[in-house]
Formats: C-alpha cells, sequence, structure tokens
C-alpha cells in the first residue's frame, strides 16, 4: 500500500516559488529545492517528476497571484485615470527594489534566461507577461489621454511598457546603486505625458 504524501502540494510549490525567484531558474539547485520546500529527493520526485515540471508549476503559480495581482492594479476602477495605475505598479515595483527585495520579477528574470529556449517554458513565460501586457493595454483605454487612440496605436504604447517593466524588473536583481530602477518610474511617467 502506498504511503500518503505528507506535504500540502500548493505549500511545496510556494516555498518552490520562493527559490526559484530568489536564485532563477538556472541556478536553482536541486539541494536549494530540497532544503527550501522541505522535501527529500524521493518525494520531490515522486510528486513533480523532474525540475522543468516543478518550474512550470511554479510558473502557473506566480502567474496566478503575481500576475493577476498587476492586472488588479491595473484595472482598479478605483484610479479612474489608467496612466496612474501603470505608474502605480512601476512604483511599487521600485519601492519593492529600494526596500531591499532585490527578486525582480519572476518572468521577467526567467524571460532574460537561457531556459527560454525551452518550448514549454518560453510558453508559460509568454503567457504571464502577456498578462501584464494586456492589463496595461487595460491602463492605457482608461488613460484620457490615451483612451481615444486607436488599438493599434495602445498594443504599441503597451509593448514598449512592457519592456520598460521588464527592463526595471530585472536590474532590481542586479542591485547596482546608478540611480536606475528609481528613476524608472520618472522615465515612463515622462513617456505617458508624451505619447
Amino acid at each position: 500500500m502506498a504511503r500518503p504524501r505528507e506535504f500540502n502540494i500548493d505549500d511545496a510549490i510556494g516555498k518552490a516559488t520562493e527559490v526559484f525567484w530568489t536564485k532563477g531558474y538556472q541556478e536553482a539547485s536541486l539541494p536549494d529545492l530540497l532544503e527550501g520546500m522541505g522535501l527529500t529527493r524521493g518525494s520531490l520526485y515522486k510528486a513533480f517528476t523532474d525540475k522543468k515540471t516543478l518550474f512550470l508549476l511554479v510558473l502557473e503559480h506566480y502567474e496566478d497571484r503575481a500576475v493577476a495581482a498587476a492586472q488588479a492594479r491595473l484595472s482598479d476602477p478605483g484610479v479612474a485615470d489608467g496612466r496612474d495605475r501603470i505608474l502605480s505598479l512601476f512604483q511599487a515595483s521600485v519601492a519593492a527594489a529600494t526596500s531591499g527585495d532585490h527578486r525582480g520579477c519572476l518572468l521577467c528574470t526567467a524571460a532574460a534566461g537561457a531556459e527560454m529556449s525551452d518550448p514549454e517554458i518560453a510558453a508559460a513565460v509568454q503567457r504571464g507577461l502577456q498578462g501584464i501586457r494586456e492589463g496595461l493595454e487595460t491602463a492605457l483605454r482608461a488613460s484620457p489621454v490615451h483612451g481615444a487612440q486607436e488599438e493599434a496605436a495602445i498594443r504599441a504604447l503597451a509593448n514598449v511598457l512592457l519592456t520598460q517593466y521588464i527592463g526595471l524588473r530585472v536590474l532590481a536583481r542586479s542591485q547596482l546603486s546608478l540611480g536606475i530602477v528609481e528613476h524608472g518610474v520618472a522615465g515612463v511617467a515622462r513617456l505617458l505625458e508624451m505619447s
């Protein structure tokens, strides 16, 4: 008779998320994952098969929480001007980095990594980043400056903002003291005024 699983799958994925978010996919070793998740090698492989399968579950977990939170911020009906919603997203990212959270964004870090050569990981990362882009488009449609623009113009500006967001979140991991991250919001604000 098989022994029942002695851990909660959702908790284990949450703990694995922290390991991958802190170390990145390539640098997260099996010992890192076992220690971070509090599992034995056998338990990890029995529940998750391999590192890639676990990472795909982590990306799904991250999308369900972090991307959904970004989309909620970008579609917040309590903030009338979509530009303010966008600035709020960037300000929250900068606030996290300046308060010592240098993990950046798990999706953004993965997008810049060698793991993107794997089609399944690339598709999962793309899906999450597309969710953020859709949130940016929603916010732009709620902007008095951008709301009347054609969809192609809104999509193009959302793409530019997404690249700024990815860059900001990847730079947050670098811990550079060049003021780059801190000036990110001001640059986005100027972009939103000019467009």
